[in-house]
């Protein structure tokens, strides 16, 4: 599978081993930034070039998903759901991140590298990364709601104010 990660100063140290740890298990990472250290940096562009590049490759038909992290992953799960087509979660247990894919078809997920410990924070990527969306019915027809919302600024059926 495509991974696509994206962080800032806080987990500049952390996505080099990400990359590394991810890539021994067979997947292809793609590095959105940032290069080199700067204490200053801004994680904007970098998550979002890494939720664009989600997008297109699932678009393409290419499995992909994204991790994006930096200090609590707040922020950058943010700037990840500003893309259309994107449903970033951000997740704190493997619970959250499994829920996230079974449940909501989470195509990018977003930590916190300064909540976790590195093995932790390895166990949570992995496994939003190896569980599969449940396909049910009501979830399916949530995800489409929100897709809907997201190009129409509204939901068939529904009420918004």
């Amino acid at each position: 599978m495509r991974i696509h990660i994206a962080t800032d100063h806080a987990g500049f140290e952390m996505s080099k081993r990400l990359i590394q740890h991810l890539t021994d298990r067979g997947h292809e990472c793609v590095d959105h930034g940032p290069t080199e250290y700067d204490a200053e940096d801004d994680y904007p562009a970098f998550c979002i070039n890494a939720a664009r590049a989600v997008v297109r490759d699932q678009r393409a038909g290419v499995e992909a998903l994204g991790v994006v992290f930096g200090g609590s992953g707040n922020g950058e799960q943010m700037a990840a759901n500003k893309v259309e087509g994107v449903r970033a979660a951000l997740a704190w247990s493997l619970r959250t991140a499994e829920l996230a894919r079974e449940h909501n078809d989470a195509n990018v997920v977003a930590v916190g590298a300064r909540q976790h410990e590195e093995a932790e924070m390895l166990e949570i990527i992995d496994a939003f990364i190896a569980t599969p969306f449940s396909g049910a019915e009501r979830h399916a027809r949530r995800i489409a709601q929100l897709a809907e919302y997201e190009t129409t600024g509204g939901i068939a059926g529904h009420e918004i104010r």
